[in-house]
């Protein structure tokens, strides 16, 4: 290799191999390294297999970096945490001012913020990118949220504008999202309304199942259906394969013999301590991370069910008798006005976190760069792009006039599956807690006041009148005393 590279890539895990095959299919030589050197060699032989691709494998840091035309751009997509700043620190003694490295993993933003710094004292140039579509959509065409320097983006962003998912009414599924880690923070919180979707759909399985009792057959046509409709989607597509798989195994399907323990990386979690620290309300995003918690609890569970069977909590489990056709319908409605309020509270915390930090995100773009690539693209990403166009200012997705006429139109079989699994005794947090969401937005008086009148009662720390201006406290407790 005579000429220099246009561009490097260090970690060929999954998402690092096929990101590199993918540039290099788009007409852009790349150089790859990983630390132990088979990996290199792996990728090497794959891109002479998968049409001779513009791909160079080096087995030294330093050869590696000096390959590439300057000013040099390197992605790297190793572990978050530790391994990135180890992978910077090997890659930067080789590195000139002016080059630039993109992180692509999942980065808690901070980290992202406090290298972009540290990189500057170096004269490099530095860039969080979040990067969504698993192996599948990095080989393919992923969807990229980058953030941080705009000079680092716009050295890259004739490749990323090629290597993206393209959707064919509006562009390559990359854009600037914004300074500092707000590339990491908006791939976060994608993670977060991702795991929402999937614990609703799973809600949605477990009550056609339990209560409709549909078979995996009737599954897989449910789900392919629906994914022909507004509920078109990744997950809904990947739901409805998942059905029709067989065991190879044994008898059976396949999705019967998965234990019944979701494993997680942590961006679910981080997307709810943000929410908490931000005081947005996400409650879908939180049961379904709470969810995943009690799933992990397998053995716990196994001995309770026995406790409660015993103690014949089990008859509560009344055999409802349904009308298969119409919960199947129902059961469609409440999910997907439950996914409007995951996503609602997913833009709620990118907006919270925007205007903390004044990285003035674009939301509408946000949903724009999703509708393809990523692992929550939908067809309904057009409705909340469009939502924001006419209202960027919008204060919640629900109160959009198309999401609330929908809303509107749904809340009654909505309604009537939430209080049909509780009758059954089947947990749908996911569905609830989006109901109550959207419960307690829609009502003008909360019964916050008298929580408000106890905080005072108890701590003195005094209530405001819907009549009066000003801060008020009442001896609640003489008050009470004098009246006994």
């Amino acid at each position: 290799m005579a000429t220099p590279t246009r561009i490097g890539l260090a970690g060929l895990a999954v998402m690092g191999q096929n990101l590199a095959l993918n540039i290099a299919e788009k007409g852009f030589p790349i150089s790859v390294y990983n630390r132990s050197t088979s990996k290199v060699d792996e990728t090497v032989e794959r891109a002479k297999k998968e049409g001779n691709l513009p791909l160079y494998g080096f087995h030294d840091p330093e050869s590696f970096v000096l390959s590439i035309q300057k000013p040099r751009v390197i992605i790297i997509l190793v572990k978050a945490g530790l391994p990135v700043d180890q992978t910077i620190k090997t890659l930067s003694a080789f590195m000139e001012k002016g080059d630039c490295i993109i992180d692509g993993g999942n980065e808690w933003y901070e980290n992202t913020e406090r290298r972009e710094k540290e990189m500057a004292e170096l004269g490099l140039l530095y860039l969080g990118m979040g990067v969504s579509g698993g192996e599948e959509g990095a080989r393919n065409g992923p969807s990229m949220m980058p953030g941080g320097s705009f000079e680092a983006y716009k050295y890259i962003e004739d490749i990323l504008l090629k290597v993206a998912a393209q959707v064919p009414d509006s562009g390559p599924c990359v854009t600037y999202i914004g300074e500092g880690g707000s590339g990491n923070f908006v791939k976060m919180v994608h993670n977060g309304i991702e795991y929402g979707d999937m614990q609703l759909i799973a809600e949605a399985y477990d009550v056609l199942r339990s209560v409709g009792k549909l078979s995996n057959a009737e599954l897989h046509q449910v789900f392919s259906e629906w994914n022909k409709g507004e509920l078109l989607s990744f997950l809904i597509e990947i739901t409805a394969d998942i059905f029709g798989v067989k065991d190879d195994k044994a008898d059976g399907y396949l999705v019967d013999k998965v234990l019944d323990k979701t494993g997680m990386k942590g961006t679910g979690k981080w997307t709810v301590q943000q929410a908490a620290e931000l005081s947005v309300a996400a409650p879908t995003i939180a049961a379904s991370l709470d969810s995943r918690f009690l799933s992990g609890l397998k053995d716990e569970r196994v001995q309770a069910a026995k406790v409660f069977e015993s103690s014949g909590v089990s008859d509560i489990f009344v055999e409802q008798s349904v009308d298969k056709n119409q919960l199947i319908d129902d059961v469609r409605k409440a999910l997907y006005a439950s996914k409007i309020c995951s996503y609602a509270q997913g833009m709620n915390l990118i907006r919270a976190k925007s205007v903390e930090k004044g990285w003035d995100l674009k939301l509408g773009e946000l949903a724009r760069i999703w509708k393809g690539g990523c692992i929550i693209r939908a067809i309904f990403l057009d409705r909340i792009k469009g939502a924001y166009d006419r209202n960027p200012d919008l204060a919640n997705l629900l109160v959009d006039e198309e999401f609330a006429k929908e809303m509107v139109e749904r809340q009654s079989a909505w309604r009537r599956v939430v209080c049909l699994a509780i009758n059954s005794g089947i947990s749908t947090p996911g569905m609830s807690s989006s109901l109550a969401y959207f419960d307690s937005y829609r009502r003008e008086s909360l019964p916050a006041n008298l929580v408000q009148a106890q905080r005072d009662y108890f701590g003195a720390h005094t209530y405001e009148r819907i009549d009066v201006p000003g801060a008020f406290h009442t001896e609640w407790f003489k008050i009470a005393k004098q009246s006994n």
